[in-house]
């Protein structure tokens, strides 16, 4: 039996584990573990959400202090709770359960370390509970949020980072890997404030940024967003994203955005000094640096399974909006042995058909507009 195929506890995970806060995170774990093998245990303040959650297999809901955790306590504690209680849900959990290993995937890691050291402070629980607990955060997630947006391969192939502290415990250690390898994730290790700093600007600015863009749109008249393509969907599609929980995200890791919010904002004052006279001696140049230094950085972001960055060919074949002609088209891609890298859908404005970008290594695409071409399909 693979590893991929093993029971969650053949693999290192701690059995029965407790999952706290039945969100898209929370259940999306507790299927996971479950169709793993695990015995998943769920709580959330709202019974509905828990009961959604168990109602789509994450596992069983129980009562903080009722007979089943009394009878059988957990050994892992994943809370998933909102980003403003995941400290004081951790301290809880740690108090509560004194066995158990205790694993948070709070979106901001610094806040939530530092309020456990202070609970040791405080005397609330010991130096030794406070090395049960690891701070952790899955790379993944949905603009969708709640239990019914779950899905138990959400973590497939993405980052799960590690933000152990000098004193955690190899047992919590371990038990964070086990969880992020189980629901076939790639678990990474980071100091707490390096991963804050990273986040700010690879997910908490995009968001920022999505969302002020889509605020233009409000206003916007019906024959303008007419002409609305893939451009203006992909750089606002998070913007559909939780206000409630961005809100506490955002004010969790403000020390680390402000920063690059101003970065930001100096290349904005920059660019709207050149606009306001574009006619003015070097401002084309300014434009130019700008896109490209755009380019530079676009470059720099990984390619498909973390590989280094790489340059793809793109076939675009015209489609008809009907059943089956992706399919049909991606059959008669896979029969010149070419490989798809990436795969975009754009539908034609005022026309019942879409336009399928399909990207391939360069030197395969000749081969494939030759193929598909001889074989009828519409190739720009």
């Amino acid at each position: 039996m693979s590893t991929a195929e093993a029971p969650a506890a053949a693999v290192g995970v701690p059995d029965p584990v407790l999952i706290r806060g039945t969100g898209l995170l929370g259940t999306s774990i507790g299927i996971g573990l479950s169709a793993a093998g695990s015995t998943v245990l769920l709580h959330d303040p709202s019974p509905s959400a828990s009961g959604v959650a168990q109602d789509i297999g994450a596992g069983v809901a129980v009562d903080l202090d009722g007979d089943a955790l009394r009878d059988t306590p957990p050994v892992l504690v994943v809370v998933a709770a909102p980003p403003d209680v995941t400290a004081a849900v951790v301290v809880d959990s740690l108090r509560r359960w004194p066995g158990a290993v205790v694993v948070d995937i709070a979106s901001v890691k610094e806040g939530v370390a530092r309020a456990v050291r202070e609970a040791v402070e405080r005397g609330e629980i010991s130096a030794a509970d406070a090395d049960r607990h690891l701070g952790t955060h899955p790379m993944a997630g949905s603009e969708r949020s709640g239990p019914v947006a779950a899905r138990g391969t959400l973590f497939t192939a993405s980052p799960w980072v590690l933000c152990p502290e000098p004193t955690t415990a190899p047992a919590a250690l371990a038990a964070g890997e086990a969880l992020a390898r189980v629901l076939k994730a790639t678990p990474t290790r980071m100091d707490a404030q390096a991963h804050d700093e990273a986040v700010a600007l690879i997910s908490h600015l995009p968001q920022i940024a999505a969302s002020l863009v889509a605020a233009r749109l409000q206003d916007t008249a019906d024959a303008s967003l007419a002409l609305a393509g893939n451009g203006l969907r992909d750089t606002t599609r998070i913007a559909a994203s939780d206000p409630q929980l961005w809100v506490q995200i955002l004010a969790g890791n403000a020390e680390r955005i402000v920063p690059a919010l101003r970065s930001l904002r100096d290349d904005l004052d920059g660019l709207l000094d050149v606009l306001e006279e574009p006619a003015a001696p070097g401002a084309r140049l300014g434009i130019a640096r700008l896109i490209a230094e755009g380019n530079a950085g676009r470059a720099r972001i990984p390619g498909k399974h973390g590989t280094p960055p790489q340059a793809f060919a793109v076939v675009t074949v015209v489609v008809d909006d009907a059943p089956g002609q992706i399919a049909a088209l991606l059959e008669a891609v896979g029969r010149t042995g070419v490989n798809v890298e990436d795969l975009r859908l754009e539908h034609a404005s005022g026309h019942r058909a879409g336009m399928v970008d399909v990207s391939v290594l360069p030197g395969c695409k000749d081969e494939l507009v030759s193929a598909l071409a001889d074989a009828g399909w519409k190739v720009v």
